[in-house]
């Protein structure tokens, strides 16, 4: 009766019913891994009424009510809802360093201030987590690690890449949040083994790294979000074509007048 008041075929509508990937479930896989990504960007700090609204300027339209359910669904609470338990460790102080970079972007030579951080990236049904380094003086992604779990390893391979990649004198401020990668011994005594100094933001403060903050926003807009990458090596792919190819190489940077990090890099040389 309903297949004849909608005028659809009886056949079409159970091969529809029976699809394991109908298109409203594909959609609603599509907007969870969108709000999961949203969530861990922003460290737990937005609710359901944040994340729609971020959600909506990244082109994702849905509710509040139904990225509230998402969050339920998936056992997610901002860290100001009522039900966010905080957990407080003496280890969280452990060999965190001063702001040695005090927000201060601007440089007129190469290699003399560096930032990184790490982001999440969910694919298919797991995280992926990226590490990158960049040199403010072109912002330029100089270093860059993937890795399916996020320890020390990551941040430190990342790390790694640029000190390859570049010529690097005693001074070099390398400036990152104060998570547990980022306060390992392994980590820090790399950077000191090169002569740079160790720099952290101020506890709870991602204004104190937002050159990084901003790549990884631009990132997620201009790649993630858009391809919605269904497996490991096509996040890999995609990932290694973005930062090497289109994001160092061609993409024009609002700083530094609207050429590419290479581009800027050329000219000052």
């Amino acid at each position: 009766m309903m297949c004849r008041a909608l005028r659809v075929s009886r056949s079409g509508f159970y091969r529809w019913l029976s699809c394991p990937d109908n298109r409203w479930k594909l959609k609603r896989q599509l907007i969870t891994a969108s709000v999961l990504d949203v969530y861990a960007t922003f460290k737990a700090r937005y609710g359901a009424p944040r994340i729609a609204k971020e959600l909506a300027a990244l082109g994702v339209s849905c509710s509040k009510n139904y990225v509230a359910n998402i969050m339920h669904r998936e056992g997610l609470r901002a860290r100001n809802g009522k039900a966010f338990k905080y957990s407080h460790h003496s280890s969280a102080m452990i060999n965190v360093a001063g702001n040695v970079l005090k927000r201060q972007f601007a440089v007129d030579k190469p290699n003399q201030k560096w930032v990184t951080d790490i982001t999440y990236i969910w694919v298919k049904d797991r995280w992926l987590y990226l590490a990158t380094v960049m040199d403010l003086f072109s912002r330029s992604i100089i270093g860059w690690s993937l890795d399916l779990t996020m320890t020390e390893k990551l941040n430190t391979d990342a790390l790694q890449m640029a000190f390859i990649r570049r010529d690097i004198a005693p001074g070099l401020i390398i400036h990152s949040d104060r998570g547990v990668q980022y306060r390992a011994v392994k980590y820090q005594d790399l950077i000191r083994s090169k002569g740079g100094v160790v720099s952290m933001s101020r506890r709870g403060n991602c204004w104190d790294n937002a050159v990084m903050e901003s790549f990884y926003s631009r990132l997620k807009v201009e790649l993630i979000y858009a391809e919605q990458y269904r497996s490991i090596d096509e996040a890999r792919s995609g990932i290694f074509e973005y930062i090497e190819v289109f994001y160092n190489r061609l993409r024009r940077h609002s700083a530094l007048g609207y050429v590419s990090p290479a581009e800027y890099e050329r000219i000052c040389a």
